[in-house]
């Protein structure tokens, strides 16, 4: 085994039907370091996740630990033998119907020496160690479901950190945390780090790469093609070879909205925020963007109809808008792409073109008869379109990768024409690759509607959007232009200056 590598890879190959999913893996964990893993939705992270966790059995390949052959058929013997995987799906790492003290100590319960017998406040006290250890603060006693995404995650992180790993796997771990939940986290890989855990940080977000990353592998068509390990690393390198190509920045012309479609005034989403105003054109790209916390999806779900303003007006299309529910929303064309999709996005047992028709059955029915064959012409449209990979609009979606899922999810919303079109966190999960994707197909098709993106990271803000809203304590406090953009002074935006006394 390579110097100070705690687990290797070598010739690793998988195969479903006559699809190559990974074809001749080869690398190796060095104890002590985070390798970052690289690339783009269907390069085969997922399936070589799940060969390490036990999910899957490779084809072809070793794999060694500590020198000795590594093969765990279940992931309860993967864990076992010291490789524990936090997945990209939360609902991997979490027990929702049990609270949390359980959830974290969950995987110690059939332990040998333990008796019998449930016993709660044994599993409090082991929950409560566990709970400072991570320096986690939540209610142990309730239940998984009524937490917000974010403690959700940090709930199946701290239960997988809890089995004392030699080798760790954290598949996208800061999509859902806000920027002090991500940096906890950060500081909890570092001890990692310092404890010699070898770690694999699978993620597309570069601010997460450039903190944590010691050496990087780039993954494409089920193939290691690029290994980047000299400091500096090479970041556009890694990039550029995950892809297959020089992407670069998308250069956007910014443009003008042609005539108003959305206009609020006075409007008061939060008692803690004051009012703004906002209008919204046809034809432009609007993004909001700022801290996790400062209102960006209250924002979305007000004009959603999910919460009431509590003050101020709202027009559409020049007449009053002020939807009591969704319904109403979609019914005066306020189409929302949500930010929680495994939540409230997708319907896993559905396939694609059942998900993407499922607002709309009412326009895809003939007295009361579904019309599935327009349905599913609908759905194969936006599949080209977004460059959604898939075998037909018949594949389950629960086969598809995360950024995939994602795209069908924005593809449902797209597919019908809209007035107001809001999408909340809609790269979330996917690829740089499928991000362009996506941004595109929103430039491309919004010439006769607003459309309205709230984003955290800065960089898809600079990418997609004409306009940059800047949201702090939720109120809007700065408006920008991408073509002419100050950086500092949409920074100083972003970080709260200019609210109340700041500097």
């Amino acid at each position: 085994m390579a110097e100070g590598a705690i687990f290797r890879i070598a010739g690793l190959g998988k195969s479903f039907g006559p699809n190559d999913v990974l074809r001749g893996v080869a690398m190796e964990l060095r104890a002590g370091e985070v390798t970052v893993l690289m690339g783009a939705n269907g390069a085969g992270k997922s399936t070589l996740v799940k060969i390490m966790s036990g999910i899957h059995q490779a084809d072809r390949g070793v794999m060694m630990l500590a020198d000795a052959p590594f093969l765990p058929a279940t992931p309860a013997e993967a864990m076992r033998a010291g490789v524990v995987t936090v997945h990209q799906n939360i609902n991997d790492g979490v027990v929702g119907a049990l609270d949390v003290a359980t959830n974290l100590v969950l995987d110690r319960l059939n332990d040998t020496g333990r008796g019998i017998f449930f016993n709660p406040r044994r599993v409090r006290r082991e929950a409560a160690d566990v709970a400072a250890r991570m320096g986690l603060r939540l209610d142990l006693s309730a239940d998984v479901t009524e937490l917000p995404l974010a403690d959700r995650q940090m709930v199946a992180i701290a239960r997988a950190m809890a089995h004392e790993p030699k080798v760790m796997i954290l598949d996208e771990p800061t999509s859902s945390l806000s920027a002090n939940e991500a940096a906890r986290l950060f500081d909890l890989i570092d001890r990692l780090r310092a404890r010699g855990v070898a770690i694999l940080y699978i993620s597309h977000r570069m601010s997460d790469i450039r903190r944590l990353a010691d050496r990087i592998f780039s993954l494409r068509d089920g193939q290691i093609v690029g290994r980047f390990e000299e400091k500096p690393l090479d970041y556009e390198g890694a990039v550029n070879a995950m892809l297959g190509r020089n992407l670069g920045r998308s250069g956007i012309a910014s443009r003008a909205a042609s005539r108003p479609i959305f206009s609020a005034e006075g409007l008061l989403i939060s008692p803690a925020g004051r009012p703004f105003s906002l209008t919204l054109g046809a034809g432009e790209v609007v993004a909001v963007t700022g801290l996790v916390g400062v209102g960006k999806t209250r924002l979305a779900e007000t004009l959603y109809g999910i919460h009431a303003p509590l003050g101020g007006t709202m027009q559409l299309d020049g007449s009053v808008y002020r939807p009591k529910a969704p319904a109403e929303a979609i019914a005066r064309g306020v189409f929302l792409v949500a930010k929680d999709r495994a939540q409230t996005g997708i319907v896993p047992d559905f396939n694609i073109y059942e998900n993407m028709s499922l607002p709309f059955l009412p326009r895809f029915s003939h007295f009361g008869v579904a019309r599935r064959r327009a349905e599913r012409a609908k759905a194969r449209e936006q599949i080209k379109d977004l460059k959604i990979v898939c075998r037909s609009e018949r594949d389950d979606l629960a086969t598809l990768s995360g950024g995939n899922q994602q795209k069908v999810t924005v593809a449902r919303w797209l597919s019908q024409p809209s007035r107001l079109l809001i999408l909340d966190e809609p790269f979330q999960g996917v690829d740089i690759a499928a991000r362009h994707d996506i941004a595109a197909k929103l430039r491309e098709s919004a010439a006769d509607r607003a459309t309205l993106l709230f984003l955290t990271e800065l960089d898809e803000a600079l990418e997609t959007a004409d306009r940059i809203l800047v949201m702090s304590e939720h109120t809007i406090v700065g408006e920008h232009r991408s073509a002419e953009v100050d950086m500092e002074r949409l920074l100083a935006d972003v970080a709260g200056r200019g609210i109340g006394d700041a500097a």
